[in-house]
């Protein structure tokens, strides 16, 4: 039986976890620049206009109508850079009738060119803008993780987000065509 002095505990207890997860939220928030649309699960992807490493522009929604797993990354990221050789074999598995993979370097464009040129990849990598709001951001990265994903369906909404590196469990969940069936 509680007493009264343990349901007052129990009570504030309850309130201090509420207003710990308020706190933490509005600090989320607070980190966005003010008119900034942070994207969200279910929410349509913004169809940025990024370049790739040899200065072509591409569209995000060029890869409509197919899954699209968008991985954050740097050079400077060790977990980043363990979890492109999965990336790597994920895109290899898939072929083309699959899911896409698309890198995107939050770094400078000088030194991911010199990284892709010693450790290739099979997939497109396009180079973020890093001035707020940067790319990730505005993909729901609010805390600046990398690796950051991002999966999309085919119709290009957010299906799930990702902080720290995929797995090999999470990375085959979310390339299995079963994942776009809802």
């Amino acid at each position: 039986m509680f007493t009264r002095s343990t349901w007052l505990i129990l009570a504030l207890a309850a309130l201090a976890a509420a207003a710990g997860a308020w706190l933490q939220h509005e600090s989320r928030l607070a980190r966005v620049p003010a008119g900034v649309h942070v994207t969200a699960i279910g929410e349509q992807a913004p169809d940025m206009a990024l370049l790739d490493t040899a200065g072509h522009g591409h569209r995000l929604s060029d890869f409509r109508g197919h899954r699209v797993l968008i991985n954050f990354w740097a050079t400077w990221c060790g977990p980043c850079l363990d979890e492109m050789a999965a990336l790597t074999k994920a895109q290899s598995s898939q072929g083309r009738q699959g899911a896409r993979i698309i890198g995107i370097a939050m770094d400078d464009p000088g030194r991911v060119r010199a990284f892709l040129a010693a450790h290739p990849v099979n997939y497109p990598v396009l180079i973020g803008q890093l001035a707020s709001p940067s790319t990730s951001l505005r993909f729901g990265d609010t805390d600046r993780v990398l690796p950051y994903s991002v999966l999309l369906g085919a119709d290009g909404r957010v299906l799930a987000i990702h902080r720290g590196p995929l797995d090999a469990t999470q990375l085959h969940a979310w390339l299995s065509p079963a994942r776009d069936t809802h």
